[in-house]
């Protein structure tokens, strides 16, 4: 049974573990990286490599493991495969995030490291 606290009802047992694992894949700084450069405009695999300072077999997998959980899309342009985040949703999530935490570390970067000793 879902509770009603504040006006928000809690969430599925099914959107909370949709929504863990899409987390889960944005955990990777590397698979969030991708993400945060996507958002900004679409680009090739071999761009977004060279953007993310990443190997072209590696930043493939990175982009099939987000293609498959519906994070990111893409479209061929003839040769080409162009990746891009058609989600204004994922893109507001990413960025405000980012966003927040790159404020943070220009005033501290204390808060940045407490972050990475809380996850367990």
């Amino acid at each position: 049974m879902a509770a009603d606290i504040g006006g928000f009802e809690d969430p599925s047992a099914e959107v909370l573990a949709e929504a863990a694992a899409a987390f889960g894949l944005l955990a990777s700084s590397a698979r969030l990286h991708l993400v945060w450069a996507l958002a900004q405009g679409e680009s090739d695999v071999t761009h977004l490599a060279d953007r993310v300072g990443g190997a072209l077999p590696a930043v493939s997998q990175h982009l099939a493991k987000l293609k498959l959980a519906g994070l990111v899309r893409s479209r061929r342009e003839g040769r080409r495969q162009i990746y891009f985040v058609d989600d204004p949703d994922v893109v507001t999530v990413v960025r405000v995030m980012v966003g927040q935490l790159a404020a943070r570390a220009d005033g501290s970067s204390a808060s940045v490291h407490a972050l990475r000793g809380a996850g367990g």
